[in-house]
């Protein structure tokens, strides 16, 4: 190693002279070391290491549906499957550390999913390809070994860092919660009053509610006492979108905006000097009408009961009920009362319509049942409702009155008043004989949405 000598005057010609430096006589502790170490690996200095610093992204490949893209270690793939779906297979040989992204570059991974073919090596630990159907995914797969073989090393949504979901909110009548669900319970009038509309994202909210609406029943007719029995009331409207598609998650869009709510009122009872119950009051709900029950005949001759949501039971020696679902829907709002018996075969008086079946005729002198309701789980819990109230029978030669429907609907009675409907059913009252009829059941609307 060659050294300039160097004075006070600078550098004098032929003032240069050699020394010689054994190895190891210049001590410096950071040429100590022989290797250095990067992201685990020693690397002796002098040698080189390739490093990875991102992955290498190829071009948008645009799936065909046919032939399927063999994948290459440290690449990142977008691929848009808007018009067919795609497989990405992985390469048939692979050491650890090997990487590859792919990105759903359309956002249609759900419509036309990604199949990552494991070509011999295992995908998280099983022997299986792997199905993507999650829109917007962006994930990496790394290769470990023989057993796990390759590992999802990071999974993204995008759409997770875009606008989040939202959900429906509301206030207004009594509100209790079913799982991921809220119930908005109206038992009288009120204000179902939406605060928030929602939107659906790919990852959750909600944009629509359920709804369950029952009109009023019909009160059953009365009678003084004579040989024709009066026929039961008819169960108030009943219409429901529950249980509707997508996992009960709604079938009513609804708005920001204020939705008066009514819950129609049950019908009276006929008054023993023989007259017909009165209909049920009308329930509403945005634009969902159900119409109250019609009223039992009166029993003190050959008379029709009403029409309505469902219809009236009529009295002995009329053939026909009063006519359900009027004025018409679809799907039905309920079912047509049941006749009386025959002259000359007996004075039972006809059953009110119910949702789930119509009223049962007078047979003999024995009065006919009220039609049967329905059972609805929106609450969270099945509750019947809807059913027709039973008709009467002339009581002296100990005739049996009809039974109520199931739902609500109050039973008939051959020597005093009849039964009245259950309240917040919309049952129909059953008819009298030597009294009054039985009071129609109120009636509910119910509101149910996803909130979470």
């Amino acid at each position: 190693m060659a050294i300039n000598k160097v004075g006070s005057k600078g550098i004098e010609d032929g003032s240069v002279a050699t020394v010689d430096l054994a190895p190891g006589s210049v001590t410096n502790p950071k040429l100590a070391n022989s290797s250095f170490t990067f992201d685990g690996t020693s690397v002796s200095l002098g040698a080189s290491e390739s490093v990875n610093v991102s992955a290498s992204w190829q071009s948008v490949i645009t799936a065909d549906g046919s032939t399927g893209t063999t994948a290459v270690a440290g690449n990142g793939y977008f691929i848009d499957t808007t018009s067919a779906a795609h497989t990405l297979t992985l390469p048939v040989s692979a050491t650890i550390g090997d990487f590859i992204a792919i990105k759903d570059y359309a956002g249609t991974f759900n419509t036309n999913n990604l199949t990552i073919a494991r070509n011999g090596h295992n995908i998280q630990g099983a022997a299986n390809d792997s199905l993507i159907t999650t829109n917007r995914a962006s994930l990496v797969l790394v290769y470990v070994d023989s057993t796990k073989g390759w590992l999802y090393w990071e999974e993204h949504n995008v759409a997770d860092l875009g606008v989040p979901p939202e959900y429906v909110a509301a206030t207004g009548g009594t509100v209790t919660e079913s799982g991921n669900f809220k119930i908005h319970t109206f038992t009288g009038d009120g204000c179902f009053v939406v605060s928030n509309a929602g939107f659906i994202t790919p990852t959750g909210g909600s944009d629509t509610v359920d709804y369950l609406v029952v009109a009023g029943g019909a009160g059953g007719g009365g009678t003084t006492g004579t040989d024709f029995g009066s026929g039961g009331g008819g169960a108030g409207g009943y219409r429901t979108t529950f249980p509707s598609p997508g996992c009960n998650a709604g079938a009513f869009p609804i708005s920001v905006q204020t939705y008066p709510v009514t819950v129609g009122g049950g019908g009276t009872g006929g008054a023993c000097g023989g007259n017909y119950g009165t209909d049920g009051s009308p329930s509403v709900f945005s634009t969902i009408t159900s119409t109250g029950g019609g009223g039992g005949s009166k029993g003190n001759g050959a008379f029709t009961g009403n029409t309505g949501g469902s219809g009236g039971g009529s009295s002995g020696n009329s053939p026909a009920g009063g006519a359900g679902n009027t004025p018409p829907v679809s799907p039905s709002q309920g079912n047509p009362g049941g006749g009386g018996s025959p002259v000359g075969l007996g004075y039972g008086g006809g059953g009110g319509g119910g949702i789930g079946a119509a009223g049962t005729l007078g047979t003999g002198c024995a009065a006919g049942p009220g039609g049967n309701g329905t059972t609805n789980s929106i609450t969270g819990s099945p509750v019947a409702y809807a059913g027709g109230g039973g008709g009467s029978s002339y009581s002296p030669s100990g005739n049996p009155a009809g039974t109520g429907g199931t739902g609500g609907g109050g039973a008939g009675n051959t020597s005093g008043t009849g039964t009245s409907g259950t309240s917040n059913t919309g049952g129909g009252g059953g008819g009298a004989n030597s009294g009054n009829g039985g009071a129609g059941g109120k009636g509910i609307v119910i509101i149910r949405y996803k909130y979470q």
